[in-house]
C-alpha cells in the first residue's frame, strides 16, 4: 500500500508542479502532510536539506520521503514518480517543439502561467520566513528573525555595491557563519 501511495502522491507532484521546485513546495507539502509521512517542522527541515544538497529539490525531497517510508525501493519509486511526468512531457514536446512555440495559444498559456508561478514562489517564501521566525505561530523566535534580517541585509548590500546578485553558494556560506554566531558554536 505504501508503494502505491508513494507512486500516486509523487506522480501528482510531478504532474501538477509548474515553474520549478519552489513553486512545487506547496504541492509537496500538501501530499506529504495528507499522507502523514512528515509533519510541518520535519518538512521545513527537509526543504532546507534538499536545497543545500546537489540535485533538483523535488527529486531530493521525493528520494528522502520515499526512503523514510519504504527504504531504498521507496526512494527509487518516489523519485521515478516525480520525474516521470516531466520526462514524458519533454519527449512529447521535443517532437512538436518548433510548431508548438509558434502557436499563439501556447504562447498565451505560457504568458498566463508566469504570474501564477511568481505568486506561488512568493507565497512559499513568505510562508517559510513566517514559519521560521514565529514559534508556534504566536511568539517571535528572535534568533531566526535576526538571522533572516542579517541575510537579507547582506544580500541587498552586496547587490547595491557590486550591482550583481549574490551567489547562492556565498549565501549558504554566510548563512552557516551567521548561524554559528547566533546559535553559538558547541
Amino acid at each position: 500500500m505504501i508503494y502505491l501511495d508513494l507512486l500516486l502522491g509523487f506522480l501528482k507532484v510531478g504532474c501538477f508542479s509548474f515553474g520549478g521546485a519552489y513553486s512545487a513546495i506547496p504541492l509537496v507539502r500538501d501530499v506529504v502532510l495528507s499522507y502523514g509521512w512528515l509533519n510541518d517542522e520535519q518538512l521545513t527541515y527537509l526543504i532546507a536539506v534538499s536545497e543545500s544538497t546537489p540535485g533538483p529539490i523535488m527529486v531530493n525531497m521525493a528520494t528522502f520521503v520515499g526512503s523514510t517510508q519504504a527504504g531504498i525501493s521507496g526512494s527509487i519509486l518516489a523519485t521515478f514518480a516525480v520525474v516521470l511526468p516531466s520526462f514524458a512531457v519533454i519527449i512529447v514536446l521535443m517532437a512538436f517543439l518548433e510548431t508548438a512555440l509558434k502557436n499563439k495559444y501556447v504562447q498565451a498559456i505560457l504568458r498566463g502561467l508566469k504570474p501564477s508561478i511568481i505568486g506561488i514562489i512568493l507565497a512559499t517564501g513568505v510562508y517559510m520566513v513566517l514559519r521560521n521566525c514565529l514559534s508556534a505561530g504566536v511568539s517571535v523566535d528572535y534568533k531566526n528573525l535576526i538571522t533572516t534580517i542579517l541575510l537579507v541585509g547582506i544580500m541587498l548590500a552586496y547587490q547595491k555595491v557590486t550591482k550583481k546578485q549574490l551567489s547562492p553558494i556565498m549565501l549558504i556560506c554566510f548563512s552557516a557563519c551567521i548561524g554559528a554566531v547566533v546559535y553559538g558554536l558547541p
